[in-house]
């Protein structure tokens, strides 16, 4: 009987994953190993390490109950070559399989480097499709072929017919509507009561992580204690259970909504889970539904938090498998500014940036609109260089992989790709964070000031960005609005915009305090 070594990846935590539906007991090697290529490529946050390769023992631990044989290659094996392909070398030359078999990885390079394999190793290859995602990229290129523009909503609409998820037996919408995003967005308002987030307790298997993070990865970015993700598919469930059960209610309402101190907010923390396969997608939208129907969550969090699994979730994997490998390089506005230390850590005076980038240290975590319109807005107005904002996301999320973090990074917040994923910079004043948070109560600058050195940064920023941009944007008819306003400006106001922030940038390139 032929033997099958089956390479399962650190994202790829699922027991029902392709490359595992139909291993054989009795023949078979599941492989896997913790690599340096992976934990280097970008030098990922302390507790993203440890949580991947947490999860990784763990699942290789539940593998090797049900009776599967297991290799498992360590970070710190004395052996371990560093990388993917030569690890697979070693494992092929110890057991001599007929034929390895993987799933389809959720990274270009992987890829390349797995198209590799067959003519480097001497065996068959076979790449079985994720069938974790509801859309193929084959799929998603027919969907995208005749389309002079790429709208998450209509694709969103499409995977709703699809999966049936929130369909009435007429085939419409539940409640009538597409999209509750609109009753999406109220600010925080005092008192409000935020449950913890999920803790899972740490047993033998994550100390001993924890303990190689700490000596290996020491100088990587971000805090490691304390550590609390689940790592178990029965602890991610137990994470989904406690979001739906405390927090999802409440979660449409308020998933725009930043409070100082309050990281975790109401949103499911799940995307780590999600990202790596310990959840599955699909069952965690049929949970969200039976919330709903149940009337244990309203339907606009309900619609509000499905939109983004099978819609946000799968449209951007779909960009990026139809617009790789030349996406990576995308820079439409030409922006090219060095990352500034603030997203290090360095002090600011601007308590928005400064609380998102604490947060994000501690905890490898920051909720969507703290990415999109504290941290990635910044990045925006300041003209961030695009490689060196995507790195920095990819090194601090732990629910960051290529496949998710580059369309969101690139098309979303700093608009690099032209309008080839949304379809206008997501960009913002001091106006907006305001609303949306309590940030703004304990900064030194003043989100009413539109200009003078007690001026909040963004509100200058924001029009200097479409000044210094109108060649490139002004015919965008989503942006009317701000070059109709910039239209009525005298001179004396542009010239004021323009000088507050050239002397701000001026101080960012210098290193100074901002």
């Amino acid at each position: 009987m032929s033997k099958t070594l089956r390479f399962i990846l650190g994202d790829q935590l699922s027991h029902d994953i392709s490359s595992l539906c139909d291993a054989d007991k009795k023949n078979d090697i599941i492989f896997m190993c913790e690599v340096m290529e992976e934990a280097l490529y970008v030098k990922h946050h302390k507790k993203k390490i440890a949580f991947i390769f947490s999860a990784m023992r763990h699942f290789a631990a539940e593998l090797e109950q049900k009776g599967f044989h297991v290799v498992y290659v360590k970070i710190d094996d004395t052996q371990n070559t560093g990388s993917f392909t030569q690890e697979l070398e070693r494992a092929v030359s110890s057991y001599k399989p007929d034929n390895i078999v993987t799933t389809f990885p959720g990274e270009m390079r992987v890829l390349m480097s797995m198209q590799s394999w067959e003519e480097r190793l001497g065996l068959p290859v076979q790449i079985l499709d994720d069938d974790r995602f509801l859309c193929t990229p084959e799929e998603f290129k027919q969907w995208s072929a005749d389309r002079k523009q790429l709208r998450m909503e209509y694709f969103y609409r499409e995977m709703r017919k699809k999966s049936g998820v929130l369909m009435t037996e007429d085939n419409k919408p539940e409640g009538g509507q597409w999209n509750y995003d609109s009753e999406n967005r109220k600010p925080p308002k005092e008192g409000l009561d935020v449950p913890q987030t999920y803790k899972a307790n740490v047993d033998d298997i994550t100390a001993e992580v924890l303990n190689v993070v700490e000596q290996r990865f020491d100088d990587h970015f971000g805090d490691l204690y304390p550590f609390h993700f689940a790592v178990t598919r029965a602890q991610a469930l137990d994470a989904l259970d406690k979001f739906i059960e405390e927090r999802f209610h409440h979660f449409g309402d308020y998933q725009d909504a930043m409070i100082e101190g309050e990281a975790w907010m109401f949103h499911s923390h799940i995307s780590f889970y999600l990202n790596c396969g310990l959840l599955n997608p699909l069952e965690v939208v049929e949970k969200s539904e039976l919330a709903y129907f149940q009337g244990e969550a309203p339907l606009n969090a309900v619609e509000g938090f499905i939109r983004q699994i099978i819609g946000w979730r799968e449209y951007v994997r779909g960009v990026y498998w139809l617009n790789m490998p030349d996406y990576e390089g995308e820079n439409f506005l030409q922006a090219n500014r060095n990352l500034p230390d603030i997203y290090w850590g360095k002090a600011t005076h601007m308590n928005c940036l400064a609380q998102c980038v604490k947060e994000t240290k501690e905890n490898a975590y920051a909720h969507h609109i703290q990415r999109l319109m504290v941290l990635g807005n910044f990045a925006l107005l300041a003209g961030l260089n695009p490689d060196q904002v995507n790195e920095w996301y990819m090194i601090v999320y732990a629910d960051a992989y290529q496949w998710v973090e580059l369309p969101n990074v690139t098309g979303m917040i700093l608009f690099a790709d032209g309008g080839h994923l949304a379809s206008k910079p997501y960009a913002a004043g001091g106006a907006y964070i305001n609303k949306m948070s309590n940030y703004c109560k304990n900064c030194r600058y003043k989100v009413s000031k539109k200009n003078g050195p007690d001026a909040c940064p963004f509100n200058y920023l924001y029009w200097n960005f479409f000044l210094k941009n109108e060649d490139k944007l002004k015919g965008n008819p989503r942006l009317n609005h701000p070059y109709a306003t910039l239209s009525r400006m005298d001179d004396d106001k542009k010239t004021a915009i323009l000088n507050d922030a050239n002397h701000f940038l001026k101080k960012l390139d210098q290193s100074e305090i901002v």
